[in-house]
């Protein structure tokens, strides 16, 4: 027990990532009766909430439903004035942003279109900079908005899985998020309490200032009655010295079927608070440490919340209100405990799970591994696989020490199209998450003609491949990446697809605009640039569709007009599509 506490309370010295913003200042709450609901015209019905926790990032909003449609007004929902707006393939696509005079920011994702004047200047700017997506900053005398002013129109932009509206709220000075449904700017139905649905438990020794855990051990649960939770066994749970629970759970709402993360999870020790973990905010410096709330090699495999009631040493201060001994649970042989998980969502709905449990006469002990490097976060760290690959791991990327086993695997078969260059390598786990990227190299035997499409490659557990990403010089392949598991040097050799999703010479109307289908095998789609008639227009890409669409914004002159499309691929690989339509 002493040497694991010992090792703990030096990871908490040496973490990378006590370099992060801790803030555990409260900042005032937020007036519900400064804002009106963002939407018109919907059923107020919620698809995600504040705080969800993600591979790699916390949910920075909420999103709203639009009942399945494109088009309903989105409105001011405070005195302010438009201060930024964005047009990007991915993340919030069309994105508006309301600096409000309460002192916070209002931000809207994944619009259809913004209103007249807007758009009209967003066209303007496109066509100065030749460019498909931008990033304007106003001043406050630009575009002066009152409360309930039409702003732009709900839509199905960047990464969006369907018609909805991406709804948040930030102080304006520190650009903090704040959890809006928590602090009742907006009210969903809900009286529905979370729902609990599997406890695991792990054991953990140290070994040189290192942590080492028992393989997981899970449990299953069963509803009693509404909000209250039993294991399906009826005998106590073993436990040893030194352990942690990590709880599996999801929330549900009135009148959808999406899932929802948690606001409050407490952890009850014979009676006594030991663990607490609540999102209420955070900066975003903060939002992949949601990778050391969760247990990420759980996380990554479940579509629930699975938060870990024990705090890593690189985990915010901000995040656990309380955390007794970090949350370690210590048993002694034969000792005999109660142990008390409660769930609570954003509208106050509350679960609970109850069950003893019991110390083992025999401990887990971490065997030591000759052939482990361990790995710590307060270190620069350089791991090298002979003189074929190595690692570099600035201080701060990883969440708490680690013990690695650097290895040289087989060279998976070349495919259609993607010619593989050198053998696969590991130095982490694919479990491992990464606060900061790393930098890795791998050295390889690359034919001139690929050299300009070589890219490194990341291998999954049933052999598939997908792009990391990088650049070959001087006889390697170097990417800056927080990809983990297996990588390797590949070129991607075959030119994106494009196929117009409407008939050569087809008379398009204004609604239609031109609209075609595009796709990579591997790399994805870097850029795309659009000329009618020899001039370039802006053109929109929806990377969830796999489209790419021109809206016509000047008057149909009713002639025949000729059309190029080039797409590229991140790996530099391009193809060209051309043809006519009549508007």
């Amino acid at each position: 027990m002493r040497r694991f506490l010992t090792a703990m309370l030096l990871a908490a010295v040496c973490a990378g990532a006590s370099a992060q913003t801790q803030t555990t200042d409260r900042p005032q709450r937020l007036n519900p009766d400064d804002y009106i609901f963002p939407v018109q015209q919907t059923s107020r019905l919620f698809s995600a909430n504040f705080g969800e926790l993600r591979p790699g990032h916390f949910h920075a909003g909420v999103d709203i439903k639009t009942d399945g449609e494109e088009g309903h007004p989105l409105v001011a929902v405070a005195d302010g004035y438009v201060s930024r707006m964005t047009v990007s393939a991915g993340g919030y696509g069309r994105a508006l942003y309301l600096t409000l005079n309460n002192g916070t920011t209002a931000v809207y994702g994944h619009l259809q279109r913004f209103r007249k004047d807007l758009e009209e200047h967003l066209r303007q700017e496109r066509y100065a900079r030749r460019t498909n997506g931008v990033d304007l900053w106003f001043t406050a005398d630009r575009w002066p908005v009152r409360q309930g002013d039409v702003i732009g129109y709900a839509g199905n932009s960047g990464s969006s899985m369907g018609p909805h509206l991406h709804y948040e709220i930030r102080d304006t000075p520190t650009q903090r998020l704040r959890n809006v449904v928590r602090e009742g700017i907006v009210r969903p139905q809900d009286n529905l309490p979370p729902r609990i649905l599997r406890v695991h438990y792990v054991e953990v020794d140290t070994l040189g200032g290192v942590p080492v855990r028992s393989p997981v051990e899970s449990y299953a649960v069963v509803r009693d009655a509404d909000g209250s939770y039993r294991l399906t066994r009826g005998e106590p749970v073993g436990v040893g010295r030194c352990g942690y629970f990590i709880v599996e759970a999801s929330d549900r709402r009135n009148g959808v079927y999406n899932t929802f993360g948690l606001w409050r999870v407490e952890a009850r020790i014979d009676g006594k608070p030991c663990f607490e973990y609540r999102m209420d905010g955070f900066t975003h410096d903060l939002s992949r440490c949601c990778d050391a709330v969760s247990c990420y090699a759980l996380k990554i495999g479940s579509r629930n919340e699975v938060i870990r009631l024990a705090r890593l040493a690189g985990a915010p201060e901000a995040f656990y209100p309380v955390a007794v001994e970090r949350g370690v649970v210590r048993t002694e042989p034969g000792q005999r405990r109660r142990f008390r998980i409660e769930a609570e969502d954003d509208c106050g709905n509350r679960s609970s799970l109850e069950f003893t449990i019991v110390g083992r006469e025999t401990a887990f002990r971490a065997e030591a591994d000759s052939a482990a490097v361990a790995v710590f976060p307060g270190r620069n760290s350089v791991l090298r696989i002979d003189d074929e690959a190595e690692i570099r791991i600035q201080k701060g990327s990883l969440y708490e020490p680690l013990f690695v086993r650097p290895e040289r695997l087989d060279m998976p078969q070349s495919r259609a199209g993607l010619v593989v260059l050198s053998p696969a390598y590991r130095f982490l786990e694919p479990t491992t998450p990464l606060y900061s990227p790393a930098l890795v190299t791998i050295r390889a035997q690359i034919p001139q003609p690929l050299r300009l499409r070589a890219v490194l490659a990341g291998r999954t557990d049933k052999g598939g491949l997908y792009c990391v990403g990088g650049t070959y010089s001087n006889g390697a392949v170097t990417a800056v990446t927080r990809t983990t598991g297996q990588l390797l040097v590949v070129a991607d050799t075959l030119p994106p697809t494009v196929r117009p999703l409407f008939a050569e010479g087809a008379s398009l109307s204004s609604a239609e605009g031109l609209r075609f289908r595009v796709s990579d095998n591997f790399s994805g789609i870097a850029s795309w640039t659009l000329r009618i008639d020899g001039q370039w227009v802006p053109c929109d890409r929806f990377p969830m569709k796999g489209t790419l669409v021109h809206l016509f914004d000047r008057p149909a002159s009713r002639r025949r007009h000729t059309y190029e499309l080039t797409v590229r691929d991140a790996c530099g690989n391009s193809a060209t599509h051309s043809g006519s339509f009549v508007r």
